[in-house]
């Protein structure tokens, strides 16, 4: 997996294949066993990271429209900010903060944050309100944000660009209006490099991640053929973090 990536300016048209490194081809599907039995309440949050967060928000991608709350959490409260589109980012984007109240298990010789947050971008006209979300079929990008931050803390094992995670074992659509069935996380493509860490203070810093949705035939392209062969058909189709909901599988 790649451990660093060449920055690159914003762009119109910006190309996941300028910020990745080479990985060997397709090992498969890593399958985990989680590592607690029912349900662990959170600890909650950490305070500076949150403030680090809400600040990273504000400067970075606009106000905030709303949050998805949490009540009750298991492990850690993953809470999901939705803010609003503005003239330079015309659209929605959600972002988590909570993932990073615990540490990942990231294996030695990665050069890589043990704390991470996700996002992804939506069209401002997706069907997204305060009372209404996640139970909703329009919700299913808020299920998959969360099902991803709390995966590295359920199974002890954690999550940095590249990897994939599929919805299920078989993957499954998110839900029945959609056909995407699993995810990639990558480095964000619509934002200045600076956007792409959270600087909390002292030594910590929160890795700021991006998930693209995936159709089965892609998801299927990482497994078999790896990293570099996803990359490639995801560049074909000029793929970034700002969901296409239409958008046809390039596999």
């Amino acid at each position: 997996m790649p451990d660093e990536y060449a920055p690159v300016a914003p762009s119109l048209n910006p190309c996941i294949g300028c910020v990745a490194m080479d990985e060997p081809s397709g090992s498969g599907v890593v399958r985990h066993q989680s590592l607690h039995d029912g349900f662990v309440p959170a600890q909650g949050p950490q305070q500076a990271f949150a403030d680090a967060i809400d600040r990273h928000i504000e400067e970075h991608f606009g106000p905030v429209e709303f949050v998805y709350h949490e009540i009750a959490s298991h492990l850690v409260g993953v809470h999901v900010y939705v803010v609003a589109p503005t003239e330079e980012r015309p659209y929605r984007t959600l972002i988590t903060s909570g993932m990073s109240e615990l540490p990942m298990a990231v294996p030695e010789g990665h050069d890589i944050s043990p704390y991470a947050e996700l996002m992804l971008s939506l069209p401002a006209d997706w069907p997204l309100t305060e009372l209404a979300g996640l139970g909703d079929e329009a919700g299913w990008p808020l299920r998959a944000l969360k099902q991803v931050a709390r995966l590295p803390h359920e199974y002890g094992t954690w999550i940095g660009e590249w990897h994939s995670v599929p919805n299920g074992d078989p993957a499954q659509p998110y839900a029945a209006d959609t056909p995407f069935a699993g995810v990639v996380v990558t480095p964000m493509l619509r934002v200045p490099p600076e956007a792409r860490t959270i600087d909390v203070g002292g030594d910590a810093r929160i890795a700021l991640l991006a998930l693209i949705p995936l159709h089965p035939e892609e998801i299927a392209v990482k497994v078999e053929r790896g990293t570099n062969a996803l990359i490639e058909i995801l560049d074909r189709g000029g793929i970034t973090e700002l969901l296409d909901p239409r958008r046809p599988s390039y596999a």
